[in-house]
């Protein structure tokens, strides 16, 4: 174990983050946020900030805080001619179970020149960055080059019920005056071709978490019971994990493909997107589901005796659609799924497409060129989601710049919600860096 002294404040924050355990299990279901909250808050305060604390329910902490712009530029003094910045990041984790882990997940353990626990990489690492980058721009007595909303929300790993989208609908008047946000998942590295290339985030997959329900007859597990829900089930969830989901290039997969194909000196027409994909190695975890929907079977609850035939059965399905394909989909689910077993929407969140131009994409562009000139940045759908979706029902578009320069061999996406989550303490150090200076210049 590294002692204090050794650590960047970086790692510190982020390995004291990781020590809260926040884990949220969702729909409702949560150690919550208000701990963490407090400690992220209190660095705020230390720093001279008014910070504002919202509970969407019990523990369920969310904290704010506002970061005067300098409008340095004389011909520019009008702050609408500026417009402000949301900086935020999610405070809770998914569950980890200790018995799978080669470390106590929530110990923030030093080991190996990398940092160690749940949360590591989503997204406590980005927390961590943003508050030392506000450490060094305050603390130097400089200010951004625009007006910040800093934003710590709790229960993203739910969809934001109990944070973005509960701030976003009671207290829409904290974002105002923002027209763009950054947040997670994106501005980290890949090595392509051999070359290490950033992955910029431009947009996300649709959000549809579903619940599926079998009812059937409840008897002894002897007999004979066609109407068994278990069955019925089972039968629903492998159609659904099972499909093959037709390919959909978006304007940002097809540019992506382009830039990857180049960097391969692959020739598009000879070689097909998913496996021109599956060439970018560990990238691929993350890359290969941007080019469809996806429908993978996440839980499932069933009986409570050996012998005993339960009456009704449950699964759970996690399923990304592009942007804009959501209402396809349900129908195909139904579809899959027949008139027999019962649906349910948990949760439905929208699909984000933003272009890779303009002034903050040239900004966050530029800046990873400064610090690692040789590397390529190219854009990508994420997979998954982010609280940026929330943000776009008030107008503000999002984009995923959490900046890391990792080691080639480290296979990134699969430490999001995986085992024994880290991160490379060197790379926490590059993010606060390019962090701040973004945060200096745009």
């Amino acid at each position: 174990m590294a002692a204090d002294e050794t650590l960047s404040d970086t790692a510190r924050i982020a390995r004291d983050l990781i020590r809260f355990d926040t884990t949220n299990w969702g729909e409702g279901r949560s150690r919550g946020e208000t701990e963490a909250a407090e400690y992220v808050g209190a660095i705020l305060e230390s720093l001279g900030l008014s910070i504002e604390y919202v509970d969407a329910a019990d523990r369920r902490t969310s904290v704010i805080a506002k970061v005067a712009g300098s409008y340095a530029n004389p011909v520019d003094t009008s702050r609408s001619e500026r417009p402000g910045l949301v900086v935020h990041g999610h405070l809770d984790v998914v569950p980890a179970d200790p018995a799978n882990w080669s470390v106590d997940p929530f110990g923030g353990e030093i080991r190996d020149g990398l940092l160690w626990g749940r949360g590591a990489v989503d997204m406590k690492n980005m927390d961590a960055m943003i508050l030392t980058a506000l450490t060094e721009i305050l603390e130097g007595g400089r200010q951004p080059n625009r007006d910040l909303t800093i934003a710590f929300f709790s229960d993203e790993e739910n969809g934001g019920v109990y944070g973005s989208h509960h701030l976003v609908t009671h207290r829409p008047e904290l974002f105002a005056g923002a027209t763009e946000a950054i947040s997670e998942v994106g501005g980290y590295s890949v090595e392509i071709g051999g070359k290490r290339a950033y992955l910029l985030q431009t947009g996300e997959k649709a959000l549809i978490w579903i619940r599926l329900r079998a009812r059937g007859v409840a008897a002894h597990g002897s007999r004979v019971i066609p109407n068994n829900a278990v069955t019925k089930l089972a039968e629903a969830v492998v159609a659904l994990g099972r499909e093959e989901w037709p390919l959909h290039l978006t304007d940002t997969t097809s540019q992506l493909l382009g830039e990857v194909a180049r960097l391969l000196n692959a020739d598009l027409e000879t070689t097909g997107p998913d496996e021109l994909l599956l060439r970018t190695g560990t990238a691929a975890g993350f890359l290969t589901a941007t080019l469809r929907t996806t429908s993978n079977p996440t839980l499932l609850a069933a009986g409570y005796k050996h012998n005993v035939i339960p009456d009704a059965a449950e699964a759970l399905i996690d399923i990304r659609t592009l942007p804009g394909d959501e209402d396809a989909v349900l129908d195909r689910v139904r579809e899959l799924i027949g008139d027999d077993i019962e649906l349910e929407i948990v949760v439905q969140d929208v699909g984000l497409e933003n272009p890779f131009s303009g002034p903050i994409v040239d900004a966050m562009v530029g800046t990873l060129k400064a610090h690692d000139p040789e590397a390529e940045v190219l854009p990508y759908l994420l997979s998954g989601g982010t609280d940026n979706k929330a943000l776009s029902e008030l107008g503000i578009t999002g984009y995923g710049f959490a900046p890391l320069r990792l080691t080639p061999e480290l296979d990134f996406p699969a430490m999001f919600h995986g085992v024994d989550e880290r991160v490379p303490l060197a790379a926490l150090d590059f993010g606060h860096r390019a962090l701040t200076d973004f945060l200096l210049t745009y």
